[in-house]
């Protein structure tokens, strides 16, 4: 049976214990994903508390973090989703990146600094590219391209 969360404490509290056991094992997120079956970005926002993962992939998981079976048990509950809080925009089309910002926002960020290391992604020295494909499954597809320089944290 399928189990949601009403709240994020939770999933925070698991977050937390896979961060830890991450950084003990000296494991990246592309080594926890291998054997999912999934991709890196839908694994590493589900160990950040965005998505739940099936049963197999939360087994995986958590046997690579010697984690135990609450461990995977709440690995495939549903999210109270979103990770930043603060006002909420109102333009439908603004939303809709807000919303990808609030479930893949802390995603992006770990798998960033994971390949980069400490640092930004420049919003000032940047490309944005968006193109319009059709969907194999009917419709159309946006495709949103953001390139932008990476810029490393300069201790003084």
């Amino acid at each position: 049976m399928t189990q949601s969360q009403y709240s994020q404490t939770s999933r925070e509290a698991l977050t937390d214990a896979i961060i830890d056991a991450k950084v003990r094992k000296n494991l990246t997120f592309e080594q926890i994903n291998e054997g999912t079956g999934l991709s890196l970005a839908f694994v590493t926002a589900a160990l950040l508390g965005q998505h739940p993962l099936p049963a197999d992939a939360a087994k995986v998981v958590a046997d690579k973090l010697d984690m135990g079976e609450d461990a995977v048990r709440l690995l495939q509950t549903i999210p109270v989703r979103g990770s930043i809080p603060g006002g909420v925009p109102t333009d439908p089309t603004i939303y809709r990146f807000y919303e990808i910002v609030q479930i893949y926002g802390s995603t992006l960020k770990a798998l960033v600094h994971e390949k980069f290391g400490d640092g930004i992604i420049s919003a000032i020295n940047f490309k944005l590219d968006i193109k319009k494909v059709d969907d194999p499954e009917g419709g159309s597809r946006a495709v949103i391209t953001l390139d932008g320089k990476y810029l490393p944290t300069k201790p003084f």
